[in-house]
């Protein structure tokens, strides 16, 4: 009866598959696997990457990355979680180049089941780069440093929000961002934002009633300082600086801002702000641009006005 109860308990066991059974994995066997797995981390650097490309239709939405909706020329493209990277490769591009030719697309969103090395595109792009009849292509691809960008700085506080606490959303930035800050006022104290997947920027103890100041760095060490953004969640605004290349233009922007939709952080989250225009903007160019068209902007990024500061100095598949 014991044997029997044994072998019964055994396959209880194996059934219902629970982790606290498992044998426990030799501490030097996990640091090797761990040592084993690469960290996570967005394609920069302009390194040319080897895979395969499928496609897939984000219906509408603006992918885990929260945008409000895809970009106007429907170029974007999912990475997988190594490279999607908690948002952190999120509002980068990617020059992508399959057998039929080649294609910008920018990041807006992840996709779960695609290992490194592959990448999953809009229908739209995938067919400039092959015949959609095929289904998977080999490509190549490589993230596009300081791409011409759409436009300044934009920022959206997401629903929610409030003098106790922020959660901002930063546009407009052309390469991925390492860092963004946030202070009260023009002079207050910077405080260091976390980044969420969902590619919001979080202070859990809020930063004040706002205005704000928020400095925006990306992985280049490009950085600008944007003034006056308002506490004013659900709405975009848009900055007198560009993350680098120069002040952007003041006329002929809107001052009215936005409203956008606010999805939930589970599989994208949105909201957003409207400062108003202060402040001048300079610039020293950081890294060369890339010789190619201008990047196309994420529709729903751009209203409202806010001003800032351009630094741009060195800092050390179905969802």
């Amino acid at each position: 009866m014991v044997a029997v109860a044994s072998v019964l308990g055994l396959t209880l066991v194996l059934r219902s598959g629970d982790p606290a059974c498992a044998a426990p994995v030799p501490a030097v066997a996990a640091q090797g696997l761990a040592a084993a797995v690469p960290a996570a981390a967005p394609p920069v650097g302009g390194t040319v990457h080897r895979g395969k490309a499928t496609f897939y239709d984000v219906r509408g939405g603006g992918g885990n990355c929260s945008f409000p909706s895809p970009p106007a020329n429907k170029r974007y493209v999912a990475l997988g979680p190594s490279e999607y990277a908690d948002a952190a490769a999120c509002g980068g591009y990617l020059d992508v180049t399959g057998p039929k030719g080649s294609v910008r697309v920018v990041v807006m969103d992840q996709c779960p089941e695609c290992p490194a090395g592959h990448i999953d595109l809009s229908a739209e792009a995938f067919a400039e780069i092959a015949d959609p009849v095929q289904g998977i292509v080999p490509v190549t691809y490589r993230a596009v440093v300081n791409p011409p960008l759409p436009g300044p700085l934009t920022f959206r506080m997401k629903d929610g929000s409030s003098r106790y606490w922020l959660a901002v959303q930063v546009g407009a930035h052309g390469n991925p961002l390492r860092a963004v800050e946030v202070r009260q006022g023009d002079a207050g104290a910077w405080r260091t934002a976390t980044r969420h997947d969902y590619n919001y920027w979080l202070i859990d103890s809020g930063a004040g009633p706002g205005p704000y100041g928020i400095r925006v760095t990306d992985v280049y060490g490009n950085r600008a300082v944007a003034t006056g953004v308002r506490m004013a969640p659900g709405q975009v605004q848009t900055s007198d600086v560009r993350m680098y290349g120069g002040a952007a233009p003041r006329a002929g922007r809107s001052a009215a801002p936005t409203r956008s939709p606010s999805p939930s952080p589970s599989a994208s989250a949105s909201a957003s702000p409207s400062p108003s225009p202060s402040a001048s903007a300079s610039a020293t160019p950081s890294v060369g641009p890339s010789p190619v068209a201008s990047a196309p902007a994420v529709d729903g990024l751009a209203a409202g006005s806010a001003g800032g500061a351009q630094e741009n100095r060195p800092v050390a598949c179905t969802r």
